[in-house]
């Protein structure tokens, strides 16, 4: 099985827990922490991804730095991802489960291509509008790419939306050579 696929069943495992104490964005961030631990500090991932050291061990130490701090049924998914030997798919699972949580939030993230910086208000009309226009929740993550030179250029998922004026003037182009 491939590691994505490992990653989103214990993703779903971790949503179904998190939905029963009502506390998704609790999970969330506290997966995130484990994932963002892991890729910052090369001990603990050589601790982890060691195999001279037991799952008991690496078990002892998630419950020592979680005690109080987590609730017990996420230490007990954080230990039965140790026990299965999955311990460093913690950022594929943290992942996944944000992509779980935004699905079922009805939330979608657009890439958003601009021709030059916005200020916070066009941001959010960004947002607004792309929100309306798909009917959904959506979260812009904005770049600057001066070629486009005006318009917008949105990518959700697969669909490209291309509103540049780059497109536009290739578009004329086009029909001023077709009608030759």
């Amino acid at each position: 099985m491939r590691a994505t696929t490992i990653a989103r069943n214990y993703a779903e495992a971790l949503l179904e827990l998190a939905r029963r104490e009502k506390a998704l964005d609790t999970y969330g961030a506290l997966i995130a922490d484990v994932a963002g631990a892991l890729g910052r500090d090369v001990k603990l991932r050589q601790f982890m991804e060691s195999p001279r050291v037991s799952a008991e061990q690496r078990n002892a130490v998630l419950a020592k730095a979680y005690a109080g701090r987590a609730p017990k049924s996420f230490l007990r998914f954080m230990q039965a991802v140790v026990n299965h030997r999955r311990q460093l798919l913690f950022p594929e699972i943290a992942t996944e489960y944000a992509a779980l949580v935004d699905e079922v939030e009805g939330r979608v993230h657009a890439q958003v291509t601009v021709a030059r910086a916005t200020a916070d208000g066009e941001r959010d009309t960004i947002a607004r509008e792309l929100s309306r226009a798909l009917g959904k929740q959506v979260v812009p993550h904005l770049q600057v790419d001066p070629a486009i030179i005006g318009g917008v250029v949105v990518k959700v998922g697969d669909t490209v939306m291309d509103g540049s004026v780059r497109k536009r003037l290739a578009v004329l182009r086009n029909r001023l050579v077709g009608a030759r």
